[in-house]
């Protein structure tokens, strides 16, 4: 379709004038450079958010009791319940779709009163009563000995897993804690495993510093009874817990005989609602990007039809002269369409080489950064398929900016344009 004397042509027009075809070609340039950096920052902004999320399973529901707020059966409002074992078996049986129902129980915080002790050394830490599972619900990595198992639950076996802070602030630089024994409100545990929390933010360094004992140990040791502090649920990956919330809520309720449009009288958060809100968020963001490059892009597109103008208005009479030696309209198209689509491509093109670059050096940089960092931002990138559609958008930009340019070439009868001084 193209022979050497056709890129010779596109060649020599778009060369006369340098100066106006780089302005006319920066618009492009700046289009899909503006169009792939926002994607990509929209991207890094979102891979260093759901950073948070890793080795969450995000498809989970908190909840726990809290005061009633209606009257019910006779029972007063204001009134005090707490959820049971039985609870755990009942929702389990009811609801299939659950993967995991967690009983958890909580003693004390790192703002309490001092509640562990080993040898001389004492300090406050928060303790959780957990079953097996919670490790496969909540971010952390086993990186001594074990988590609590099922044996432990089931022979209420006095161990305990601590976090890494935990170690700062009971045990020597190099002393081995995995065996030892650490004082929990007076009662021996032995510690048989050492967890690093995944969590990061402003709450991390505190993540570092809870104790998780055998949700069964728990109950007995610290006089609890059947008593669950709050539960953790979460449901099978074919199924959503926002969708499963309104009958586990309804089953709670009926189970401890609380009014059944009580809204307040269990409290839940639901970690799988504000997944998809953050999810929802960033796909917003995603189309604001798409929208703003694409009308940077359009303004660009504009420059190079107002310059093709120009240049078919300046090429007037070589084009009648084209015309009266027998060039038809469908090769005078062709060759403006042509010089459009080929300035647009080059202009483009090298707007994703230039981004492209930005965003491989602002990846250096987060890597050279100290793991563990507290940042929202990670591993800015754009896909292939952005930079295909992209591609597509060039083509179509191209085509687009010379259409009315070859129009008014054809336009042109051979005897007015070899009038045409």
């Amino acid at each position: 379709m193209f022979s050497k004397d056709n890129w010779d042509e596109i060649l020599q027009a778009l060369t006369a004038n340098v100066f106006r075809t780089v302005l006319t070609a920066f618009g492009v340039f700046w289009g899909i450079f503006i169009l792939v950096i926002l994607l990509a920052a929209g991207n890094g902004l979102e891979n260093g958010v759901k950073k948070g999320f890793d080795g969450i399973a995000t498809n989970t529901m908190f909840m726990w009791s809290q005061t009633t707020s209606k009257a019910y059966k006779g029972l007063p409002k204001t009134r005090r319940y707490d959820f049971r074992n039985s609870d755990v078996a009942a929702l389990k049986q009811a609801i299939p779709d659950l993967l995991y129902v967690s009983p958890r129980n909580q003693l004390g915080d790192f703002n309490g009163t001092n509640n562990v002790v080993r040898g001389t050394k004492t300090s406050a830490f928060t303790i959780y009563g957990d079953y097996p599972e919670l490790i496969k619900q909540q971010p952390m990595d086993i990186i001594k000995g074990r988590f609590v198992n099922q044996q432990d639950i089931n022979e209420r076996r006095k161990v305990a897993v601590i976090g890494k802070g935990v170690i700062s602030e009971l045990y020597g630089k190099e002393e081995e804690c995995v065996g030892t024994y650490i004082k929990i409100n007076g009662i021996n545990f032995m510690v048989v495993g050492v967890y690093s929390s995944k969590q990061q933010g402003g709450n991390a360094e505190q993540e570092q510093k809870n104790i998780f004992i055998p949700f069964t140990t728990f109950q007995q040791a610290f006089n609890y009874g059947d008593k669950v502090g709050w539960m953790a649920l979460t449901a099978k990956d074919e199924s959503s817990i926002t969708d499963l919330k309104p009958k586990i809520l309804e089953l709670i309720k009926a189970l401890h005989s609380v009014n059944p449009t009580d809204d307040r009288a269990v409290g839940n958060f639901d970690l799988y609602e504000q997944f998809n809100k953050v999810q929802s968020l960033f796909n917003i963001l995603k189309v604001i990007a798409y929208f703003v490059g694409t009308l940077v892009l359009i303004s660009g597109v504009i420059g190079i039809s107002n310059i093709m103008l120009i240049v078919v208005k300046e090429r007037t009479k070589e084009i009648g002269i084209r015309r009266a030696l027998g060039a038809t309209p469908g090769a005078i198209r062709g060759q403006i369409l042509s010089e459009s689509i080929f300035l647009t491509i080059i202009s483009g093109m090298l707007g994703i080489a230039v981004a492209t670059g930005i965003i491989a050096l602002l990846n250096m940089a987060l890597d050279s950064m100290p793991p563990g960092g507290n940042t929202m931002f990670a591993n800015p990138s754009v896909d292939l398929g952005v930079v295909f559609v992209a591609l597509l958008i060039l083509v179509g930009s191209g085509l687009l900016a010379g259409f009315i340019p070859a129009q008014t070439a054809i336009s042109v009868k051979p005897v007015d344009a070899l009038r045409t001084e």
